[in-house]
């Protein structure tokens, strides 16, 4: 099943590069994989776009109570510019 990237996703790509942040575009591969690998201050965070009403589907809620590391939701830009102070 292919899924198409939430509409807010290329905006908040965009604002996290500007920013310097490494971004590498996940939402192809499938599986309940989030939608961004992102590095910041040496670590790497997988970040799961959302739009503000969006929910996960079943296979992303697996993956995210399966995975060993960090895995964050994001709505909008400032959402992940807020996060980005907390890491």
């Amino acid at each position: 099943v292919r899924h198409r990237a939430d509409e807010n996703q290329q905006e908040i790509v965009k604002a996290l590069r500007e920013l310097g942040v490494s971004v590498l575009v996940l939402s192809q591969v499938g599986g309940g994989c989030p939608d961004l690998l992102i590095g910041w201050r040496k670590k790497n965070y997988l970040l799961e776009i959302k739009t503000e009403n969006g929910k996960l589907r079943k296979s992303q809620v697996e993956f995210f109570d399966t995975w060993k590391g960090r895995v964050f939701i994001v709505r909008s830009v400032n959402e992940a510019l807020e996060l980005l102070d907390c890491l």
